[in-house]
């Protein structure tokens, strides 16, 4: 079964004095098609924590791995390949691209894909799923659109289909409400939920809403660097 195991993660960054400590020994597990939420103030190493899951950073001590995959033990190729399509993003900033479509935006990550794969009829499934996930998006009539012609909420949705294209065996969302309405940010926590759900994918989600993290089946909050459930 696929799992998510963080052991132990610790993390500090050198200062002229001595190390600043953020993450002090955290450790959580996460199985295929659970959910969990992340609270924590400002400045308490949510973004951090997650970063350090999603391979975008690397733990001073401590282990995580995916499937019993250490990604850090990966050569570069590897772990970006890895990255690539095993995990899933959202940000709190959508980051699409603005020069190109909707569906243009969804497909950026099969650009890293393997040049036989490209070659194949993998393309044109790849082309499929992105469009089936902007149907279920609420998308399936933007898929032309540039993002400067969509909404705030729009954008995110489309966000959240790129970070699914590969079917990723977890879905990591940092703050995806913080920058939308109270309205918009209700309909957002649902899609992730549900497309969560249909996927049967691990999401973990690092937020500061209290009502977002009510929704989610574990909830974990970090306190002067420690990981504690709640």
């Amino acid at each position: 079964m696929t799992q998510l195991a963080v052991d132990n993660v610790t993390k500090e960054y050198p200062t002229r004095d001595r190390p600043l400590s953020v993450l002090r020994g955290c450790s959580l597990a996460l199985a295929a098609g659970q959910n969990a939420a992340i609270l924590g103030p400002s400045g308490s190493g949510k973004s951090t924590l997650l970063y350090i899951i999603g391979t975008l950073d690397s733990p001073t001590a401590g282990r995580v791995t995916l499937d019993g995959v250490d990604p850090f033990g990966l050569g570069e190729k590897e772990l970006a390949a890895f990255r690539n399509r095993r995990l899933g993003f959202v940000f709190q900033d959508h980051h699409l691209l603005p020069q190109c479509s909707v569906l243009e935006n969804v497909l950026v990550p099969t650009l890293a894909d393997p040049p036989a794969a490209k070659a194949s009829g993998d393309a044109n499934a790849a082309a499929d799923r992105a469009r089936d996930l902007l149907k279920r998006v609420g998308l399936g009539d933007r898929m032309d659109h540039r993002p400067a012609e969509i909404s705030g909420g729009e954008r995110q949705r489309v966000a959240i289909a790129r970070a699914l294209i590969h079917k990723p065996a977890l879905l990591l969302a940092d703050e995806p409400t913080g920058n939308l309405d109270r309205t918009t940010a209700t309909q957002i926590g649902d899609l992730l939920l549900e497309l969560q759900r249909d996927e049967g994918t691990m999401l973990l989600v690092v937020t500061h809403s209290l009502e977002l993290a009510a929704r989610f089946e574990r909830r974990f909050e970090l306190d002067d660097g420690h990981l504690k459930t709640t």
